[in-house]
């Protein structure tokens, strides 16, 4: 049973929706600013939320477990410690901001861009 699981289901399997929402952490991390649909933006923030906090702990066995995370990409993780990580060190939380940009035309999508602050 479910009880008390909250997660964003996404109409999509376990796996599908992991390699998704690890996708678009690499993504935001990369790019630093993506534009998706709310739900996906929803449901990835408190991940890469989770992913920053990791990278500002900075040891080793945090860089494995965001390594794990996002699926070996090692230029991600890299710049998740590197670069992203030092700019957040004297914030708590909130390090990413969802703006939204209205309805996709095709289906009428609510749009956002997700973004690190």
């Amino acid at each position: 049973m479910r009880h008390q699981r909250n997660r964003y289901q996404l109409s999509r399997s376990a796996s599908h929706r992991k390699s998704l929402l690890m996708n678009l952490s690499k993504e935001v991390i990369e790019h630093e600013r993506i534009e998706t649909t709310e739900a996906k933006a929803k449901a990835v923030k408190p991940e890469l939320e989770k992913l920053i906090t990791l990278a500002k702990r900075g040891d080793l066995h945090a860089r494995r477990q965001a390594l794990s995370a996002l699926g070996q990409d090692k230029f991600a993780v890299y710049k998740l410690f590197e670069e992203v990580a030092p700019r957040y060190s004297a914030r708590e939380g909130g390090y990413t901001r969802i703006l939204k940009l209205g309805p996709r035309r095709s289906d009428s999508t609510e749009m956002v861009l997700l973004e690190l602050v």
